[in-house]
């Protein structure tokens, strides 16, 4: 009799847990694109979960621009800030570089840098940076608020360390690249070890899968 209450709590138990697994496995993917699932790196890695969080922010122009102007075309985004000592400026480099490689196969992405520093990063700062970097790069800053909420939205962390210097403090922060493609999010992320090449020639398989 306890053994085949036992067991049946057992079988319960089981489907529980498979249960929570298909749900966990259809949040994961729900919203995501179809169709690039050749672009990735071993062709069936798992879809990444498209973020679709809107904003608004202020360009290197002082302009308010939000994601939906931005995003008209393919972009790379990047969270990182100015005043950088190395990381960030390689980072954007990078990009940039990939950018120029899409360039010359006649595909256009624009590069954008998001500020996680909006205190020390205004729109001049931003407008000196990414003039050395790309013509066509957008940097973006707002209140502490505005950027708060995008990070939180686009899964990417960042904590200000000023709590002993106010003026000459570092900035920890996620170096990922995300591709962002119109209609479709988030596609791809890319981590600050892959080259400009690699990256141009991963972006452009999605690029044209998308059409």
């Amino acid at each position: 009799m306890n053994m085949t209450r036992d067991r049946r709590i057992l079988l319960l138990g089981s489907l529980a847990a498979m249960l929570l697994l298909v749900a966990g496995g259809l949040w994961l993917s729900r919203g995501a694109a179809p169709g690039f699932e050749a672009c990735r790196k071993n062709g069936v890695a798992g879809r990444m979960p498209v973020i679709d969080a809107p904003f608004t922010l202020t360009d290197q122009n002082g302009a308010r621009i939000s994601s939906r102007q931005i995003f008209t075309k393919p972009a790379f985004v990047y969270f990182g800030y100015t005043y950088c000592p190395d990381v960030c400026p390689l980072d954007a480099a990078r990009n940039s570089e990939a950018v120029s490689i899409l360039d010359k196969r006649g595909i256009e992405v624009t590069p954008v840098l998001i500020s996680v520093d909006p205190e020390r990063d205004t729109p001049e700062a931003l407008g000196q940076f990414v003039a050395m970097l790309h013509p066509r790069m957008i940097g973006l800053t707002g209140s502490v608020g505005e950027i708060d909420a995008v990070a939180r939205q686009w899964r990417s962390y960042y904590r200000l360390n000023n709590q002993e210097d106010d003026e000459y403090y570092m900035v920890d922060h996620m170096t990922n690249t995300y591709l962002v493609m119109p209609d479709a999010g988030v596609v791809e992320s890319f981590d600050r070890d892959m080259g400009a090449q690699d990256m141009a020639d991963r972006s452009e398989c999605f690029i044209r899968a998308a059409g």
